[in-house]
Formats: C-alpha cells, sequence, structure tokens
C-alpha cells in the first residue's frame, strides 16, 4: 500500500516530466498549509455574515441540498471532523454523525468550527513527505468497511468538500438581510494586505513558501518507485 501511495505521489507531482521529487512533495505540504488557512479565513468570513442573522433566520428551510444554512454549516464541521479525525487516528469514525444539528445556534457552531480550522493549520504545518504519504484509515460503515487512503489525498478531498458546501451556504444567504461575504479574493499578491490582516486577526498567521531545495548528488540520488 506505501508503495502504491508513493508511486501514485510521484505521477501527481511529476505530470510525466522529470523532476526533483523532494522539492515537490514540500511544495505540496507547503501549498497544504496555505490551503488549511484559506479554510480558516474563508469560515470566518461567512460565520460573519451568518452571525448577523437571527436563530430563526439561520435556521430558515431554503432551497439547497441540506435546506437550511443551520444544516449546512454543521455539515461542513461533521465532515471536517470525521476526516481530521481520521487524519490523526482519533478512533471516532462515523460516531461523528450521532448528532447531525450539535450546534443549532451560529455562535457556538462557529466556536467549535474555528477551534477545529486551527487543529487543521497545526497539522497541515507539520506536514513532511512521509507525513503526506502516511497512510490514512477512513471508516466507511459496516457494508464497505476500512477505506485506505494517504494524507495527500485526503486533505485535498477535505478541502474541496468545505468549497463545495460554502458555495450553496453562499448562495443561500443572498436571500437573506446579510449579504454573502467575497471568498475568492485571497491567494494573489494584490490580496496580501487584507488576508495577513484578517489571518492576523484569527491568529494564523500566513503560510510560509516552500524553500528551494538543495540539488542533489548524483552519487546519492535514489529512485523512488
Amino acid at each position: 500500500m506505501l508503495r502504491y501511495a508513493r508511486c501514485t505521489l510521484r505521477v501527481l507531482l511529476s505530470y510525466s516530466q522529470e523532476i526533483d521529487v523532494g522539492a515537490n512533495v514540500s511544495a505540496l505540504a507547503a501549498h497544504f498549509a496555505a490551503m488549511a488557512r484559506n479554510n480558516l479565513w474563508s469560515n470566518a468570513r461567512l460565520f460573519g455574515a451568518c452571525l448577523a442573522l437571527s436563530d430563526a433566520a439561520f435556521a430558515e428551510r431554503r432551497v439547497s441540498f441540506f435546506p437550511s444554512l443551520q444544516l449546512t454549516m454543521n455539515h461542513i464541521l461533521l465532515v471536517d471532523r470525521y476526516y481530521f479525525d481520521a487524519l490523526v487516528d482519533g478512533g471516532a469514525g462515523l460516531s461523528v454523525f450521532d448528532d447531525e444539528v450539535p450546534y443549532p445556534r451560529a455562535a457556538e457552531l462557529w466556536a467549535a468550527q474555528r477551534a477545529l480550522d486551527r487543529q487543521l493549520v497545526a497539522f497541515c504545518d507539520a506536514l513532511d513527505g512521509a507525513g503526506l504519504e502516511r497512510e490514512v484509515r477512513i471508516d466507511r460503515g459496516p457494508q464497505i468497511g476500512v477505506q485506505r487512503e494517504t494524507v495527500g489525498t485526503v486533505l485535498p478531498h477535505l478541502f474541496i468538500h468545505q468549497i463545495h458546501h460554502r458555495g450553496q451556504a453562499h448562495a443561500m444567504l443572498s436571500g437573506t438581510a446579510s449579504a454573502p461575504p467575497q471568498l475568492d479574493e485571497y491567494f494573489l499578491l494584490a490580496d496580501a494586505p487584507a488576508r495577513e490582516r484578517e489571518l492576523a486577526a484569527l491568529a494564523a498567521q500566513p503560510a510560509q513558501p516552500a524553500q528551494p531545495a538543495q540539488p542533489a548528488q548524483p552519487a546519492q540520488r535514489q529512485e523512488r518507485t
């Protein structure tokens, strides 16, 4: 399984080109650290709009896959907990979903989401090449069993899931008295002043870019398969 994961990671990073795998693994880890901060920042902005709503408006039935802001935002948190638990081998598994709305009010839900987002930032900051390739076991229930993935495949899935459902929440906010926030102005150089200011307020410093790897000596270079 680990050999397969190494081969998969090499293919994803190389795009069939001759590359320095070590340098690209470092860049991928740095990218995940940046995505974790974007995740925290995006949730902070979205909850800023949700917190302006009354409890009734937050729970009001609307047109969406999960038909309320309350259900959608709780779903985001629960799935985050599910995958983060798998990433750290916490053992909770599907029991995370025993209560589908653990936080009916936006303020309580944001406190829980913010705490988990900060944990995810710390987790991604600690990643290295070996960490990205580490096996992750995901409890899919008795009919499927345990699904085996890697940290490097679970993290992008987690981030995409967040983006997917934040888009639904963003659309629902358009039908409320609270304007949906801008969520796509984050990674460009022109976005840096606002990004760094808001991350500082969230106690999350901007991710550091990956340092260029030193060229390996030919005699020491090893092929990874």
